[in-house]
């Protein structure tokens, strides 16, 4: 009786999808968002659609709605958005239509909560081929470009069929879910500094993707861990998550601390997550001559910088790290296991119909880390 009834909530979802309308919040343009009435998405073959649980707002999500980095008409700047496009990169839901072939391809059954990695690969692509997907030359990601794949930041949502898709444990929580994503950039970046047990680390950014490099960098346990932030509550929640030392730029001499706590020398490894130009001027600086300098940040400006410090003066090792290739089973894991703590780090949630208050609250950033959307 159980598996029928079972089976018939199933049918009635499969036909209010196929049948029926969602709310979504859809960028128009700069400062132009709105919540609309759309059809919900169909599963075609190997397609899974999926009901949101959470969406996250992410720093970048702010900034497209302030308008840099997007395509509006005539308009053209190559980062980021297409509009109109429903936005949302960090997002998780529960299966609730399965095209054919899509169980067998992505592992999950109707019930799954299961989520997409933010890069849709182009699979012929050089790139593609050679197992670096998150490069793809195409590059088509979730919540970016119109026609090609709308985000989270709807009542529902598609997994085309090159999605790269993972289940998540129902063990963990929703906002620990929610979470992965960002998550799973910030082991990326630690991963591409490749820290050693002598080295001084320094993490510029205590915001939440900063918060989760400083937890997954002391698994690494590095001999000395800074965090530098303007903010003092996340300084205090970076020495809750292992940090050794924090220092607030503002209010202290950062690069004197620094070099002074490594004997003049400076820092081996230095990983900027803040997104202000401020701060990659401020890592040349502080780190020490064949030292690691790992960007993450995305800019919404550009910054300059004394270029003959990378390789005259100090020759440095500059390091890029972009998305999270391979990292979402490594994120799931670590939550599951609670290793990487988030409940102090989603402190705000919104239903969709609140989305202005919730993207206002996020900017903001007073008394606030992370902000998601439960649609």
């Amino acid at each position: 009786m159980e598996k029928n009834m079972m089976t018939v909530v199933v049918e009635n979802e499969q036909k209010t999808i196929e049948k029926g309308m969602m709310t979504a919040l859809v960028a128009h343009g700069p400062k132009d968002y709105r919540l609309e009435e759309r059809k919900k998405p169909k599963a075609g073959k190997e397609e899974v659609i999926v009901k949101i649980k959470a969406c996250g707002i992410c720093a970048s999500d702010i900034k497209c709605m302030n308008g840099a980095g997007m395509y509006w008409g005539d308009e053209f700047n190559p980062q980021w958005v297409k509009a109109p496009v429903i936005p949302g990169h960090e997002f998780f839901g529960e299966v609730v239509e399965l095209g054919e072939g899509a169980a067998e391809k992505h592992g999950v059954q109707i019930g799954d909560w299961a989520i997409a990695e933010q890069i849709l690969p182009c699979e012929k692509c050089r790139y593609c081929k050679s197992g670096q997907y998150w490069m793809c030359e195409v590059h088509d990601m979730f919540g970016f470009q119109k026609d090609i794949a709308d985000g989270g930041m709807a009542e529902y949502m598609k997994y085309p069929s090159n999605a790269r898709v993972h289940k998540i444990p129902k063990s963990i929580s929703l906002e620990a879910a929610s979470m992965i994503e960002p998550l799973a950039c910030g082991i990326h970046t630690v991963q591409r500094a490749k820290i050693d047990l002598e080295d001084t680390v320094v993490i510029a950014g205590a915001g939440p993707i900063g918060l989760f490099m400083v937890q997954v960098a002391r698994l690494k346990t590095p001999k000395k861990l800074i965090v530098l932030d303007m903010k003092n509550d996340r300084l205090e929640l970076a020495k809750k998550y292992g940090a050794d030392v924090v220092i607030n730029p503002g209010e202290d001499d950062a690069i004197k601390q620094v070099m002074d706590l490594t004997d003049g020398y400076g820092c081996d490894v230095y990983i900027e997550a803040t997104g202000h130009p401020s701060a990659v001027t401020q890592g040349l600086k502080m780190i020490r001559k064949l030292g690691r300098f790992v960007e993450f940040s995305v800019f919404g400006e550009p910054t300059t910088a004394d270029w003959s410090v990378i390789g005259d003066r100090k020759e440095l090792d500059i390091l890029g790290a972009h998305i999270s290739p391979y990292t979402y089973p490594i994120a799931i894991d670590l939550l599951e296991r609670g290793l990487v703590d988030v409940e102090n780090i989603v402190t705000h949630s919104y239903p969709l119909s609140e989305f202005e208050e919730a993207f206002k609250v996020s900017a903001r950033g007073e008394e606030t880390i992370k902000v998601i959307l439960k649609p």
